[in-house]
């Protein structure tokens, strides 16, 4: 018995010893602090993604009850990226082609590694662009219907794919490729760098244009964008050009303030973190109909149950009954009902304007 407790505890310290280690590197303890105490380190390096996924991430931590100082979060977005996102370790791939410190699993989202889908476009142009046409979409009018590839960005082979891991194999099966070359005869390097690009295309297709790029968003007037602001639009109740807002165009392009000044807080996707006032969380304070008000960052609220993250890190939850008052607090309250109120017009506007603000 006490040789197998030894052992145990052998394998135990081994096992502890093993554990995955977040990588060295500018900012390791502040996130080791900050996100420690709920994540282990397999599931953060699991996530190699981009500065922006990364910086959305970390958002949506804060405004669920993660407590990350304003002057942290730059540092644990910058640490995650450049030690675990696609391009860690100079760009260059894993096991597997995946982006190197991190890995996929069945719920992971392809990472597109930009040199591996440039890479990709040689292979591709190299061999598939007369069947599946310069944007995988199948190809277009002028080519013979034997020649007519499927649309890729919908094939299920490609959406699964994480890699190559659905990719290779399919390709090992023997496709006819456009150079005569036999399609299993395809590096492993070679299919990575394919599903990097049709990843890329496929991402290209669901932001609703062909290049990812943002169009010019400065198309307003800067005159009447600082009458809405300091009118119709009550922006100034709030908000100082010469306070808060003081060189908000240094610290931001035009895509990013027409984003924080709709969507703040990280409300709606590109920016992530709102940084046009001070970001702070939606609380809620819940009384019961016996007992004291208890009051928290919120965690969920529906029509059945509230919860919350008090002070003290405790979650407490409630079931909603007649008799239980429930108070929300949104600093962007403000934001949220003018989306029922401000014309296109109106958003172009107050963007001009604050581009001035430098």
């Amino acid at each position: 018995m006490r040789r197998m407790i030894r052992l145990m505890l052998v394998a135990g310290s081994i096992a502890i010893d093993c554990r995955a280690q977040l990588p060295d590197g500018a900012g390791k303890a502040i996130v080791q602090k900050a996100c420690g105490t709920c994540h282990a380190a397999e599931i953060v390096m699991g996530r190699a993604m981009s500065k922006e996924q990364w910086n959305t991430v970390v958002a949506d931590m804060v405004t669920k009850g993660a407590k990350i100082a304003d002057a942290d979060f730059p540092q644990i977005v910058d640490y995650l990226a450049v030690n675990i996102g696609p391009q860690a370790a100079g760009g260059g791939r894993g096991r597997g082609g995946r982006p190197a410190g991190g890995g996929a699993g069945p719920s992971d989202m392809h990472v597109v590694n930009a040199a591996a889908a440039d890479r990709g476009r040689t292979v591709y142009i190299a061999q598939c662009v007369t069947c599946h046409g310069p944007t995988a979409r199948g190809a277009g009018d002028g080519v013979p219907e034997s020649q007519k590839g499927p649309d890729l960005v919908r094939s299920l082979t490609v959406l699964h794919d994480r890699y190559g891991n659905t990719v290779g194999p399919y390709l090992r099966k023997g496709h006819p490729m456009q150079s005569g070359r036999a399609s299993a005869s395809l590096t492993t390097e070679e299919v990575a760098d394919l599903s990097h690009f049709l990843h890329q295309k496929l991402n290209d297709t669901l932001r609703s244009g062909p290049y990812s790029k943002v169009l010019n968003v400065l198309t307003g007037d800067p005159a009447a964008g600082a009458a809405y602001f300091n009118g119709a639009g009550k922006c100034s109740g709030c908000h100082s050009p010469t306070g808060d807002l003081a060189g908000i165009a240094k610290k931001f392009d035009p895509p990013t303030l027409q984003q924080q000044f709709v969507f703040p807080q990280g409300r709606g996707g590109r920016g992530g973190r709102g940084q046009v006032s001070t970001a702070k969380p939606v609380t809620v304070t819940v009384t019961p109909a016996s007992g004291a008000a208890v009051s928290g960052v919120l965690i969920a609220l529906d029509d059945f149950n509230v919860s919350l993250r008090d002070s003290s890190g405790d979650y407490k939850s409630w079931k909603r009954t007649p008799g239980l008052k429930v108070e929300k607090h949104d600093p962007f309250q403000g934001h949220i009902e003018l989306l029922d109120q401000y014309t296109d017009k109106n958003i172009h506007d107050v963007v001009a304007y604050l581009e001035t603000l430098k």
